[in-house]
C-alpha cells in the first residue's frame, strides 16, 4: 500500500512539473512575439437616426504624427464639430453610445492645433452648399498604437460648430454621424 501511495505520489508531481513547464514556455513564447504596429486605421461613418451623413476616415501614420483624411456627404451648410469618441460604439440611435470625446490624458476641450486638448478633438468640417466635406491634416496628439491608441474608439460627427471652448465638448449640437476605427487592410508591421 505504500509503494502505491509513494508512486501515485511520484507521478501527481511528474504531472504538476510537466504542467509548470509548459506553462513557462507559453509565457516565454509569448513575451518574445512581436506586438503589431499599425500604420493605417479607417472609420466608416453612417448616419444616426433622422441623419443622412455618410463618410469614412483614414488615419495614416507620418513621421510629425497622424494624417487625418476625411471625405463626408449628407451634411447641412456650414461647420460640424468632428471627434474621436471614447467608445467604438455605434449602438444607440443618437450616437450617445459612443461616450464623451477621447481624453486619455485629462486635458480641457480645445481645438487640433492646441497642445492642452482631448486626443479626440479634430475640430471643424467644413461643409459646402452642396453637403459635402473633406478634411487632410497632420495631428501631432493622435496615437494609433499603444496604451492611447484610436483604434476600437469611435468617430462622431456632430450637428453643429465646435467653438472650441465650451466644457467638455464644444457645444457642437447633436451627433448626426457615428463610426468606429478599425484596422486597414494591409498596413501593418511587426513590432513598436
Amino acid at each position: 500500500m505504500t509503494l502505491l501511495k509513494k508512486f501515485s505520489a511520484s507521478i501527481l508531481l511528474l504531472l504538476f512539473v510537466v504542467g509548470c513547464s509548459q506553462q513557462q514556455s507559453k509565457n516565454q513564447q509569448m513575451d518574445n512575439e512581436p506586438s503589431t504596429n499599425y500604420s493605417k486605421a479607417v472609420a466608416v461613418v453612417h448616419p444616426t437616426e433622422g441623419n443622412e451623413v455618410t463618410g469614412s476616415v483614414t488615419f495614416t501614420k507620418e513621421d510629425e504624427g497622424v494624417r487625418v483624411q476625411a471625405n463626408f456627404e449628407g451634411l447641412s451648410q456650414g461647420r460640424h464639430g468632428f471627434h474621436i469618441h471614447q467608445y467604438g460604439d455605434c449602438t444607440a440611435s443618437d450616437g450617445t453610445s459612443a461616450g464623451g470625446h477621447y481624453n486619455p490624458t485629462g486635458n480641457k476641450h480645445g481645438s487640433p492645433t492646441q497642445d492642452n486638448r482631448h486626443m479626440g478633438d479634430m475640430g471643424n468640417l467644413a461643409v459646402s452648399e452642396d453637403g459635402s466635406a473633406t478634411l487632410d491634416y497632420v495631428d501631432p496628439k493622435i496615437k494609433l498604437n499603444g496604451p492611447n491608441g484610436i483604434i476600437g474608439r469611435g468617430i462622431i460627427v456632430h450637428g453643429g460648430e465646435d467653438d472650441f471652448e465650451s466644457q467638455p465638448s464644444g457645444a457642437a449640437g447633436p451627433r448626426v454621424g457615428c463610426g468606429v476605427v478599425g484596422i486597414a487592410k494591409g498596413n501593418t508591421s511587426a513590432g513598436m
